[in-house]
């Protein structure tokens, strides 16, 4: 993990969920992940939208050419754990696609201009994926 998501996650579990720096204000949570090749335990700190109960997350990694590791290791698999607040809950991941995608993809962009910015810096489609309280 790098010293930078190290020291979010720190901060995170420091102040209830909340951090400062680039990120206060955001809506936070700390997904946790099985790596799909080291099956090792990961934690990503990741900007979120709230949907019911459900959370929505996006593999934009700030607009880079390759989706972020994290969502190789939901792929490979689905079943995860997420912090939010002081909450920690077991949900499920799953792929959007079509108009359910373009529909929460949008609203993000809305939300956070900058996603939009990390759309155009890439030619990839930027999956999104919900998580379902299991």
């Amino acid at each position: 993990m790098s010293d930078w998501n190290a020291s979010i996650i720190e901060e995170f579990r420091a102040n209830e969920g909340k951090v400062g720096g680039p990120f206060a204000g955001a809506t936070l949570l700390l997904l946790h992940t099985r790596g799909a090749k080291t099956g090792e335990d990961r934690v990503h700190p990741l900007m979120y939208q709230a949907k019911d109960d459900d959370v929505v997350i996006f593999a934009s990694y700030a607009g880079a050419p390759s989706n972020p590791a994290w969502f190789h290791n939901v792929v490979a698999d689905s079943d995860v754990t997420v912090e939010i607040g002081t909450d920690t809950v077991p949900m499920r991941a799953r792929v959007t696609e079509g108009e359910e995608r373009d529909r929460l993809w949008n609203r993000q962009k809305e939300l956070v201009p900058s996603f939009a910015d990390y759309e155009n810096k890439t030619n990839r489609t930027i999956p999104v994926v919900v998580l379902e309280r299991s």
